[in-house]
């Protein structure tokens, strides 16, 4: 198979080497501070040449699941005027895939290919948004997001992988910032309930005035979807590169690998990604055993908390678990689930366990059909405290598969925000930002209005309940 839609580290990027040669992405920046009036309407139509948003990696399975919710709206006349192109290195595959969506649309395809950088900078130069669903992006994303900064297109992808997402940063921010684009990384299952959830949380807590947050817990109540062979690419991509590196194993584990400035961030002693936690001290109740993807979503909200000056809380822990029910049971699954989630990410990245793995494991680029898609659902739950003993929760939910129908509304929203907020887009203009930081109050909006639960306001203590 070709393309992928993995659910950690990318939580549906598509991946493999045709996948990626077989897109084409494109991107452009936002709200870019240095040029508001092109995110204040639709993409000039009178150039022929002219896209709002080039979906890259559209014959892949993520990627025509993003296709065909953009066509779905486009139908239904939902989001604002918005044209789309289709972008990969197999035109006929291209034409197919158009072909096969809602209404038939006559978008436009670009051919362009992940390893062809002129490619990637005219596909680039054509767009006001890049969506690419080409994963590993430590592999196929480097060349993308690099040209997407230079020319000043704004950007959005899927991934989970903290060196992928470490380097765009330290690469591409400042160029960002003077071309004006928005580089809004980890818009699918990773990372937006966990981001876009502590960004109501906090707002919340704002308006009640009740002053900086000192502990979050992401409470992970319900999920169901699929695992798939993407995932399980990109998860194995990274591992290589931390068994090569020192340095990358050494950034992988610090929990503050995506902050801009790691001198600035506070010594809360250790902060274990797949944790066992009693959940009352946050306002819950009962146990929490480790999320798999706590590794890449924890990352996610710190730079957002840092990109915004600490305005979360200056010393603020903040952890992610999947609920196990009340003590002792609760604690007790907690532990088996601890032991199985630190022996499964073992056994996907041991090279020799790989051909074994694969009766089991998909290949990249297969997803499940239709009906267990759609029987898919998430629920997670942001449960805070303050500094002054105060209480709040904030609520994210979606039905649907998380890594494959809800990240398909969550990208594609993501990109529509960018091409329609204008200046209601958050910050001052471009950079390599994360959802809460760079698509903000108007991504919130239209996620609400896409079906998304999005809800924030006070808790209560467990001892009032």
């Amino acid at each position: 198979m070709t393309d992928s839609a993995p659910r950690h580290p990318d939580a549906s990027a598509d991946t493999s080497a045709d996948s990626a040669a077989d897109t084409a992405p494109a991107a452009h920046s936002a709200a870019a501070a240095t040029a508001p009036a092109a995110h204040s309407a639709a993409a000039d139509t009178t150039d022929p040449a002219a896209v709002d948003i080039v979906v890259f990696g559209a014959t892949g399975f993520v990627g025509s699941l993003v296709a065909a919710y953009l066509a779905r709206r486009e139908q239904a006349g939902d989001g604002g005027p918005t044209t789309v192109a289709l972008a990969g290195r197999n035109r006929d595959r291209l034409a197919r895939t158009r072909s096969d969506l809602p209404g038939s649309p006559d978008w436009p395809l670009i051919t362009a290919d992940s390893t062809d950088v002129d490619s990637l900078r005219a596909m680039a130069r054509r767009a006001r948004v890049v969506i690419t669903t080409v994963g590993p992006y430590t592999r196929y994303g480097e060349d993308l997001v690099r040209v997407c900064a230079e020319e000043g297109t704004d950007y959005v992808d899927l991934t989970g992988e903290v060196l992928f997402a470490h380097r765009s940063a330290e690469r591409n921010d400042a160029t960002a910032r003077d071309t004006g684009a928005r580089i809004v990384h980890s818009c699918g299952f990773d990372s937006v309930p966990s981001d876009i959830g502590m960004f109501v949380l906090h707002r919340a807590v704002e308006e009640a005035g009740a002053g900086p947050l000192v502990a979050v817990d992401m409470v992970v109540r319900s999920m169901k979807g699929g695992f798939s062979g993407g995932t399980v690419d990109s998860l194995r991509a990274q591992s290589e590169e931390e068994r090569a590196s020192r340095d990358a194993a050494r950034l992988v584990t610090d929990p503050y690998a995506l902050s801009p400035d790691r001198a600035a961030e506070p010594d809360l002693g250790p902060e274990p990604d797949l944790t066992v936690a009693s959940l009352e001290p946050t306002g819950g109740t009962g146990w929490g055993g480790p999320f798999f993807m706590a590794p890449y979503n924890t990352r996610v909200v710190r730079r957002s908390n840092a990109l915004t000056g600490h305005a979360y809380g200056p010393r603020l822990r903040y952890r992610e678990v999947i609920a196990t029910g009340s003590s002792p049971v609760g604690r007790l699954k907690a532990l088996v689930l601890s032991v199985g989630t630190k022996l499964g990410f073992a056994a996907l990245t041991t090279p020799a366990l790989r051909r074994p793995l694969s009766v089991v494991v998909p290949d990249p680029g297969e997803g499940p059909d239709e009906a267990s898609r759609e029987s898919g659902h998430f629920h997670t739950r942001h449960q805070g405290v303050t500094h002054d003993g105060s209480f709040f929760h904030a609520d994210v939910a979606a039905q649907g598969d998380p890594g494959y129908v809800a990240t398909a509304i969550m990208l594609s929203e993501a990109a529509l925000t960018l091409v329609h907020a204008g200046e209601r887009l958050p910050g001052d203009g471009g950079g390599v930002l994360t959802p809460a930081t760079g698509l903000g109050a108007p991504y919130v909006e239209r996620l609400r209005a896409a079906g998304v639960t999005v809800t924030a306001g006070p808790g209560r203590a467990p001892q009032d309940r």
